[in-house]
């Protein structure tokens, strides 16, 4: 057989793939996330040459990785950018090809339903290469490490913002323009289900619970949690990484916990993300909770606390596989097993993949249901007084 139709099993077959042949690995895809690549270079291709976007809104949203851009140059890689590219090519030396739908990510390789064509014959795998080469040569010069490190701090620096959905457009795209047109102009949403890590973060605590009736707004406003979660002087944030998934819950009268959104989170960096004196006057819960994560891409369900997803419901329908410590101990058969047990006194608990499928599902069923609020009710909170100052840092 010179050709096979595959529709599941995107990862494995790449996997495959790279083994027949390690000679020269050509890559042409719009959107790469390091974990995916990891599998790839792992094998240790003699060769590498890549072809994406060097759309710096893509990294912001979430969708392609600059990390994944450094492990490439670090493995001895060739890189070029080439504006609006959609292809998604693998060549594998000589012995094969693949054009599909995936991307090089999690979600495109494991659990989107991808499809596309497994080519084996060499008149196939020639004109695949051609394809690329012709591309490549039209792609500019390689990727140096100085501008990556530049892209990073401009990407960085827009993120620590907090800007949201939709707010990246003018990053700048520093690929080369071959006529690859984009006439949809599609925006990419920031990417919540490749996250590395995801938490529940508590507003409030037992102590200090609020009606369901409480409008989502003002849970926002009280905390300023569209741009910044709170932490104790004595917990500075360590564990939260750069593109963390924080679900965003209250705690309420039933008594319940409900998530009323979700954002991007970046690691803490001491000083810069540090309540300044003058929060502190301005705002009396900051000295209790002064070191925060500042969050990006904030997204927030509309009306009451009511129309929010229940906590509550996550640990009875998923037990001990909510959270990753309860089911790390049930694998060790030792350790609390309880996900009520595993939050108390904390000001958050770390989520499993499964409990991060599971409310990225429910929530998206209730944003689906009810709405979001705009980006306009959310920028009347940025004029206020809430945390500016250190927001302005």
């Amino acid at each position: 057989m010179t050709h096979r139709l595959v529709d599941t099993g995107w990862a494995s077959e790449l996997v495959d793939s790279m083994r027949l042949d390690r000679s020269e690995l050509r890559i042409a895809c719009p959107f790469i996330k390091a974990p995916a690549l990891d599998e790839l270079l792992a094998l240790k291709p003699a060769r590498i040459r890549v072809i994406t976007r060097y759309n710096l809104s893509d990294f912001a949203d979430g969708a392609s990785d600059i990390t994944a851009l450094r492990k490439l140059l670090e493995a001895g890689a060739a890189v070029r950018g080439i504006r609006n590219l959609h292809a998604k090519l693998y060549v594998f030396g000589d012995a094969r090809a693949i054009v599909t739908s995936a991307n090089l990510t999690e979600a495109g390789l494991r659990r989107n339903h991808e499809f596309g064509i497994v080519i084996d014959d060499k008149t196939g795998v020639g004109a695949c290469r051609a394809y690329f080469d012709d591309l490549w040569r039209r792609g500019g010069s390689d990727l140096r490490r100085a501008k990556i490190d530049e892209w990073d701090r401009k990407v960085t620096d827009h993120l620590a913002s907090g800007t949201r959905s939709g707010r990246s457009v003018q990053l700048g795209d520093f690929g080369a323009d071959v006529g690859i047109v984009d006439p949809e102009n599609v925006k990419v949403p920031p990417v919540f289900a490749d996250a590395p890590q995801a938490f529940v973060k508590f507003i409030g605590d037992k102590s200090n619970r609020v009606p369901l009736s409480l409008p989502v707004i003002e849970a926002i406003k009280s905390r300023g949690c569209h741009r910044v979660l709170c932490y104790p002087e004595s917990k500075r944030p360590k564990i939260v990484r750069d593109g963390a998934v924080m679900f965003i819950a209250r705690f309420t009268g039933e008594p319940d916990i409900r998530i009323f959104g979700r954002a991007i989170g970046m690691r803490h960096e001491a000083g810069r993300d540090d309540a300044t004196h003058e929060d502190i006057k301005k705002h009396d819960w900051v000295k209790r909770r002064p070191r925060y994560i500042r969050v990006h891409h904030a997204e927030f369900i509309a009306g009451t606390l009511a129309n929010d997803v229940s906590l509550n419901k996550l640990m009875d329908e998923l037990k001990a596989d909510s959270f990753a410590s309860t089911q790390e101990n049930t694998a060790r058969g030792e350790g609390n097993t309880d996900p009520r047990r595993a939050y108390q006194q904390q000001s958050r608990v770390r989520l499993s993949t499964d409990g991060l499928a599971w409310l990225n599902e429910q929530l998206q069923a209730a944003f689906d249901a009810h709405g979001a609020i705009s980006h306009r009710e959310l920028d009347k909170l940025d004029q206020s007084d809430v945390l500016a100052d250190s927001l302005s840092s």
